[in-house]
């Protein structure tokens, strides 16, 4: 049996709003089901829905993407902290200074934060 999941949960999956869902079903991005005058999706359809969010095809073998906004750049002669918040979580980046100039990256600024790792650790 499918495991179903409620409109919030898909939203905070996505890091979108329940409006935003609501509009995306009467555009005809995304088809909800009804359970007790409840909008879920099936948790199988939810790769989907992510890939579709994220625009599309990949041009990176990176899968972990997390759109956000800039909140704090730090710089030295060599190196930048970037600090972003993506929806709930924050992201903090160290990189060099050039990179950072090179994408304009300041407060303010939306950003995605990609990751690649060979370990992720998952906690419930």
């Amino acid at each position: 049996m499918p495991e179903y999941l409620r409109i919030g949960e898909v939203a905070t999956a996505l890091g979108v709003s329940v409006d935003t869902l609501r509009r995306w079903e009467a555009d005809g991005r995304v088809e909800f089901e009804r359970q007790r005058n409840q909008r879920v999706l099936r948790s199988d359809k939810l790769p989907d829905l992510l890939h579709l969010h994220s625009g599309g095809p990949r041009t990176s073998s990176a899968r972990n993407r997390m759109a956000g906004i800039v909140v704090s750049v730090k710089k030295d002669s060599v190196m930048a902290q970037v600090e972003l918040v993506c929806g709930d979580f924050r992201i903090v980046s160290l990189m060099s200074r050039e990179a950072a100039d090179d994408l304009g990256l300041e407060p303010g600024s939306p950003a995605t934060a990609v990751v690649k790792a060979t370990t992720v650790i998952v906690e419930a």
